[in-house]
């Protein structure tokens, strides 16, 4: 199996060979929601930089042990910043990444890939000031990049496969979110054939 930071590393990887090939023309139409394409990159990118930013902090303890149980405590983080603000930061991070998202998306995945190369797993400070283990938490940015990966695919109409770590480690922990917000069975009889998913139902 895979570790956590390995599988991460190849997402890193897998999206910003996908970036590069984002027709710039592109890059001001449309992205996801309120966000223009160039944005939903730079959201995106921020399973980079945050990575970066996080590995430069230490937490004295575990507020969260597991992937699904942060994205279980970040729905209520999330509520109390508002859509807007998330809204808001994707726009920054896009226009952060300046003239050429391309390039400066391959720097980033450089500089993380090679900061991680050096880092054992320990207790991190996250969003909310929340102590994660590192290991803990690089499987939430691999998901990130995975589904913001298939999203930029689509918005931009080139192709993207996952890797085959990288979807399955994103696929089971959208099962194990589920289950640890009370959806499990939901989403088992959806997988089964059983029942479909409720309008607009998502994990996170």
């Amino acid at each position: 199996m895979a570790s956590p930071t390995n599988t991460y590393v190849s997402a890193a990887h897998a999206f910003a060979a996908l970036v590069d090939t984002v027709p710039e023309s592109l890059l001001d139409g449309p992205g996801l929601g309120e966000w223009d394409l160039r944005s939903l990159i730079g959201h995106a990118s921020r399973s980079l930089t945050t990575v970066l930013t996080y590995l430069d902090t230490t937490a004295d303890a575990a507020d969260i042990d597991t992937p699904e149980q942060y994205y279980a405590r970040v729905r209520d983080v999330a509520a109390t910043m508002g859509s807007a603000d998330i809204v808001e930061r994707g726009r920054r991070a896009g226009i952060e990444l300046g003239p050429d998202p391309a390039a400066a998306v391959d720097d980033l995945v450089q500089a993380t890939v090679s900061k991680l190369a050096s880092a054992e797993d320990r207790l991190i400070r996250v969003i909310g000031d929340l102590g994660i283990p590192l290991h803990s938490y690089l499987p939430t940015r691999t998901f990130e990049l995975a589904v913001h990966g298939l999203d930029i695919a689509t918005a931009a109409g080139v192709p993207f496969t996952l890797p085959d770590d990288v979807a399955a480690d994103a696929c089971s922990l959208a099962a194990r979110i589920a289950v640890v917000t009370g959806d499990g069975a939901t989403v088992l009889n959806a997988l089964t054939g059983r029942a479909p998913l409720p309008a607009s139902f998502s994990v996170v």
